[in-house]
């Protein structure tokens, strides 16, 4: 009860020695409550002092993160050292340490430990312990995200299963073309046979089963090219991910599409973040990824116009724009441009951008576009940057 504690330091000078004991048991037993409440919470919490001292942990805190001291170490001993120093995971600690240097609050990250039982992913914050209106300390909370990120994996797994039928239904309407046309074209090959057998015996002209059994290998290409599609759509990409540096993956991109750029009337610029942070990436796909933007670009350029590649370092993620002032796209287009077998071009297959939508989140990034007819189209690659890099970038 707020202000309980004081109403009584007041009066308990005239409270008789059986009342006081009363008072005394009753503050001592919602005590051990409050502290019952705080020890079976599944979260964990580290409540330190102004000066980033413990003062207070619970069950949970020393179950999800590595400390040097545990059990009465932690409960009933005088530590002096700051928080971080007691943490025995330095991803942590730096964070924390940052947040003190820094004096920020409000803020969290996510880590990955290695436990004897496998990887636990944990989100750590901090943030103000309000006492009396006034900031009296810091409270860190540590929760266990773990099985919300696997039911993630779930719930991406099963709308891949979506999208997988999907685009089997979208490839079994392209099979009915081709198909059809093999069999029309065989049936006029079958009728003419069997009308020659009926008649002098002589086989139909030359020119004449040529014609049609030309149509049927076309037919059986373009059949084997949406079976090779769909195979390259479906089939899980193997990325070979390596700590690279961006910028420079793009200057060398930027001078190999720079010659077609220039014979199409295309304009480049080319404006890159300094001191870039390494990324976890597979220079290969990243390139692949590269081309099928920029050709998407080139594209909505026909009659030239101008490219902007750019880059920037921007809290843990790293972003890359690709923006061209083409022709756009309108709203409709846009919100399935990434989508298999949708496709504007009139010889396109629809899978360009599907592919770089997959690349990218193999590469645990996401990809977004925005268009307007008339103006022109951006797409915006944000990728993580790991936490050593996030700390070196800090260090700055």
């Amino acid at each position: 009860m707020k202000g309980f504690s004081k109403k009584i330091s007041r009066k308990i000078s005239r409270l008789p020695p059986e009342e006081v004991e009363k008072l005394v048991d009753s503050i001592s037993s919602e005590n051990e409550a409050l502290y019952s409440i705080l020890e079976s919470l599944s979260t964990g919490l580290l409540i330190c002092d102004e000066d980033w001292h413990l003062i207070q942990l619970n069950k949970a805190a020393e179950r999800l993160i590595p400390l040097k001291y545990h059990g009465n170490d932690m409960r009933y001993v005088e530590i002096e050292e700051p928080v971080w120093e007691i943490i025995d995971d330095p991803d942590i600690a730096f964070f924390i340490k940052s947040a003190s240097e820094r004096q920020q609050l409000n803020i969290s990250d996510e880590f990955t430990l290695s436990t004897p039982a496998g990887s636990r992913i944990i989100t750590v914050s901090a943030q103000p312990f309000v006492q009396n209106k006034k900031v009296g300390g810091e409270i860190i909370k540590i929760d266990d995200i773990t099985e919300k990120r696997s039911q993630e994996v779930l719930f991406r797994r099963m709308e891949s299963l979506a999208s997988l039928t999907n685009l089997a239904a979208s490839v079994a309407h392209e099979i009915k073309n081709p198909l059809g046309s093999i069999s029309i074209h065989i049936q006029l090959i079958q009728k003419a046979l069997k009308k020659a057998r009926e008649a002098d015996g002589m086989l139909p002209d030359e020119a004449f089963t040529d014609k049609h059994l030309n149509i049927v290998n076309e037919e059986i290409e373009r059949l084997n090219k949406i079976v090779v599609d769909f195979l390259f759509a479906v089939r899980p990409i193997s990325a070979v991910l390596e700590s690279v540096d961006v910028n420079e993956c793009l200057s060398q991109f930027c001078d190999f599409i720079s010659s077609e750029l220039e014979e199409k009337n295309i304009g480049l610029e080319v404006h890159l973040a300094e001191k870039a942070p390494h990324i976890m990436l597979d220079t290969k796909l990243f390139k692949q990824v590269m081309i099928n933007l920029v050709q998407n670009s080139i594209a909505a350029m026909q009659n030239g116009g101008r490219l902007l590649i750019s880059t920037q370092a921007k809290n843990d993620r790293f972003i890359i724009a690709v923006a061209d002032n083409g022709i756009g796209m309108d709203e409709k287009t846009v919100s399935h441009i990434f989508e298999p077998y949708f496709t504007t071009k009139a010889n396109g297959t629809g899978l360009g951008l599907t592919m770089v939508y997959k690349i990218i989140k193999e590469f645990s990034g996401d990809i977004d576009v925005k268009s307007y007819p008339g103006e022109g189209t951006v797409f915006t690659i944000s990728l993580p940057v790991p936490q050593r890099e996030r700390h070196l970038l800090e260090g700055n």
